[in-house]
C-alpha cells in the first residue's frame, strides 16, 4: 500500500513496529511499507525501521442540528416574499408593455398609418420603424410572460 505525503510516522509499540517502512525520494516524497527490499533499493528508498504508520484522515462533516434546520423556515418565507414581489413587478411591466403595444398598433392602423410626410420615402421609413417597434414590443411581452411562468 502506498501512503501519501501526509502520513505521519510515529514510533510506538504497536504490531506494525516490526515492519520496515521506506521513505522514497522525489516529488512527492513517498512513505510505504509495501515495497520489497529489492524494489526499495531500485527506487533509491531509505528504510525507517521500527516506525509505525498512521494515516491522518480528513475531518468528517458535522451533522446539522435540528435547531439550524428550523431556521430555514424564515428563509423560505423571505424567499416567497421576494418571489411575490418579483411577480408583482413583472406583471406591472407586462401590463405596461401590453398597453404600449395596443397604442403602437392603433397608430400603425394595419400598415397604413396617417400620413404626415410629403415625401413617400420618409413615410415608408416611418411605417417600417413602427412595424419594427411593434415586433420588439411583442418580443418583450413574450419574454415577460416566460419570466412570470418561471416563478413558483
Amino acid at each position: 500500500m502506498k501512503l501519501p505525503l501526509f502520513v505521519l510516522l510515529l514510533a510506538t509499540g504497536s504490531a506494525q513496529a516490526q515492519s520496515v517502512v521506506y521513505k522514497c525520494p522525489g516529488p512527492p516524497v513517498l512513505y510505504t511499507d509495501q515495497l520489497t527490499p529489492k524494489e526499495a533499493k531500485e527506487k533509491g528508498c531509505t528504510t525507517i525501521e521500527g516506525a509505525s504508520v498512521s494515516v491522518v484522515s480528513p475531518p468528517k462533516p458535522k451533522p446539522v442540528p435540528a435547531a439550524e434546520k428550523r431556521e430555514s423556515k424564515p428563509i423560505d418565507e423571505a424567499q416567497r416574499a421576494r418571489d411575490g414581489e418579483r411577480r408583482r413587478v413583472l406583471e406591472g411591466e407586462l401590463a405596461d408593455a401590453e398597453a404600449k403595444l395596443e397604442a403602437l398598433k392603433k397608430d400603425y392602423r394595419d400598415g397604413e398609418p396617417e400620413r404626415y410626410e410629403r415625401n413617400l420615402a420618409l413615410y415608408q421609413q416611418r411605417v417600417a420603424e413602427m412595424k419594427a417597434a411593434i415586433t420588439r414590443q411583442e418580443a418583450d411581452i413574450q419574454a415577460l410572460k416566460r419570466e412570470i411562468a418561471k416563478l413558483p
